[in-house]
C-alpha cells in the first residue's frame, strides 16, 4: 500500500526553499543528484512529528511557526559583526575556521596556521568533484534536508601521528535573521593521532534564524580525540545538528555537549564502536530556561567486543522550558564483553519545568555489564537552608548547588583550558538567570 505523506504549510514551505535555492547550491552534476534524491527522501517523510517515535518529544511541526527562506552570502556588515563574534567566542589559542551564515569566511579564519598541521578544505571545494559527502544511509528527514541543502562546511584530515599542538574551533556564527543556514563538515583522524575538536554556534545580533547542521567524524585506531559542542544561540533561534562518529580499536574518544540558547535544539548523535577496546565518553549538559525547548538524542552502537562506554547527561530547567534526553546503547551479538553504562540526571527549577528522559538498552549479547538510570527532582531545601544560613541569599544559594550538579559532566572534559571556557558558558547562564 502506498502511503502519502500529507503536508503542512511548513512542509510545503521547505518544498519551495529547495526550489529557489537549487542555482545557489554548490556541486557537480553528481552532487546535484544526489542533493535531489536526498530532497526526494525529505519529501517522502515531511517534517519529524510526534507519532515518529524518535522525534516524540521534538515535534517539529507544532514547534517550528515557518522555514526560513536559505541565508544570503554575508556581506561587509555581516562579516564585521562575525568578526566582533568571534573575539568574544574565540578559545585562546585554537585554531579556528569560521562559517558565517553558512558559508566559510577566510579571512576570519587561520588556514596558514591550520595547514602546518592538518589538511584543510571546505565543503564547496569538495563538491565541485565529490557527492559523497551527502550520501548518507539515514532516513531521518532533517538529515536528508541537510543533505540536499548544505552549502558550505570544513573538511579536516589530520594525518597518521598527528599531535595537534592547538585545539580547532569551528565556530558557526548567525548573523542574518530570519534566515537558514545549512552545514556539513568532516573531520578525518589518522591512526595514532591526538586531537581536539571544539564547534560553537553563536549569535552575532541575530535573532530569529535556523541552523541545521551536521558533522561526520572518523577516528583512527590508537588515537586520542576530545570533540566538544556548544550550542550558544540566540533565544528566538532553531538549531538541530546531526553528529555522526566512527571510532577504530584501541581509541579514547571524549565527547561533550553543552545548549545554553536556541528556542529549539536538538543534537543528535550516532555513535559507532567499530573497533576493539575503544573506551568513550560522552557527557552533555542542557541549561535552560523561558520557553526554551532543548533535546538531546544519543545512540551508542558497541559493533566489536570488548568496549567501554560512559554517558553522563545533565539538564537544569526552569520557568516553562523542556528538556529531552533520549539515550541508547545497542550491543551487537559479536559485541561480547561490552561495558556500558548511561546515566541521566535532570533538575527542576520551577514547578512548570518539565523533563522527558528515556533511556534505552538493546542487548543482543549474553557476556555484558550494561544499566542505565534516569532522576528528576528539584534542589535540596536542607541544602538551600544550609547555605542560606550561613548568609548567602537564595539565587547565589542556588547558583552554587546548580554549578555543582553539572560539574559532574563537565569535569570529564580533561583539558583545563577548555573546562574553564565551559565551566565560563554556565556561569554567564546563571547570572542571565539572575
Amino acid at each position: 500500500m502506498n502511503v502519502a505523506v500529507a503536508k503542512t504549510g511548513n512542509g510545503r514551505a521547505v518544498s519551495d526553499l529547495f526550489v529557489s535555492a537549487r542555482g545557489r547550491l554548490p556541486g557537480s552534476p553528481s552532487v546535484i543528484a544526489a542533493r535531489r534524491e536526498a530532497f526526494e527522501t525529505y519529501e517522502r517523510l515531511g517534517l519529524p512529528h510526534r507519532r515518529i517515535e524518535e522525534w516524540k518529544y521534538t515535534d517539529l511541526r507544532a514547534l517550528v511557526g515557518e522555514v526560513l527562506p536559505l541565508a544570503a552570502a554575508p556581506d561587509a556588515a555581516a562579516l564585521k559583526r562575525a568578526a566582533d563574534a568571534v573575539k568574544a567566542h574565540a578559545i585562546a589559542g585554537a585554531r579556528k575556521l569560521v562559517l558565517v551564515d553558512g558559508v566559510f569566511a577566510a579571512d576570519l579564519s587561520d588556514v596558514k596556521a591550520l595547514s602546518a598541521e592538518a589538511g584543510f578544505k571546505t565543503l564547496r571545494e569538495v563538491l565541485e568533484q565529490d557527492a559523497g559527502l551527502l550520501k548518507t544511509a539515514a532516513t531521518d528527514a532533517m538529515i536528508a534536508l541537510n543533505a540536499a541543502m548544505a552549502t558550505d562546511g570544513v573538511v579536516l584530515s589530520i594525518a597518521d601521528g598527528a599531535q595537534l599542538s592547538a585545539p580547532i574551533q569551528i565556530l558557526h556564527i548567525a548573523t542574518a535573521a530570519s534566515a537558514t543556514a545549512f552545514t556539513r563538515s568532516q573531520v578525518a583522524i589518522g591512526k595514532g593521532a591526538r586531537a581536539t575538536i571544539v564547534e560553537s554556534f553563536v549569535a552575532a545580533g541575530s535573532k530569529a534564524y535556523q541552523v541545521n547542521d551536521a558533522v561526520i567524524v572518523t577516528v583512527g585506531d590508537d588515537s586520542n580525540v576530545a570533540h566538544i559542542r556548544l550550542m550558544d544561540d540566540a533565544p528566538d533561534a532553531m538549531n538541530v545538528s546531526s553528529h555522526f562518529v566512527t571510532i577504530g580499536a584501541n581509541v579514547k574518544f571524549n565527547f561533550f555537549n553543552m545548549t545554553t540558547g536556541a528556542a529549539v535544539s536538538r543534537l543528535q548523535g550516532f555513535i559507532t564502536l567499530a573497533g576493539e577496546n575503544s573506551e568513550l565518553s560522552a557527557n552533555g549538559v542542557n541549561l535552560l530556561q523561558k520557553t526554551e525547548h532543548g533535546d538531546t538524542t544519543l545512540v551508542v552502537d558497541h559493533a566489536v567486543p570488548n568496549c567501554v562506554s560512559r554517558e553522563v547527561f545533565r539538564a537544569v530547567i526552569d520557568d516553562r522550558a523542556h528538556s529531552v534526553f533520549q539515550g541508547r546503547i545497542i550491543v551487537r551479538p559479536d559485541a561480547q564483553k561490552t561495558d556500558g553504562k548511561m546515566m541521566t540526571r535532570a533538575l527542576l527549577l520551577s514547578d512548570e519545568a518539565e523533563a522527558d528522559n528515556k533511556p534505552e538498552l538493546e542487548i543482543f549479547a549474553d557476556d555484558v555489564s550494561c544499566g542505565h538510570g534516569a532522576t528528576a527532582g528539584a534542589l535540596d531545601d536542607s541544602l538551600l537552608f544550609y547555605l542560606k544560613a550561613r548568609g548567602l541569599p537564595e539565587k547565589q544559594a542556588q547558583a552554587l548547588l546548580i554549578q555543582a550538579f553539572v560539574g559532574e559532566a563537565i569535569e570529564q572534559i580533561a583539558a583545563d583550558d577548555l573546562r574553564e571556557h565551559v565551566i565560563g558558558i554556565a556561569e554567564r547562564w546563571l547570572e542571565r538567570r539572575s
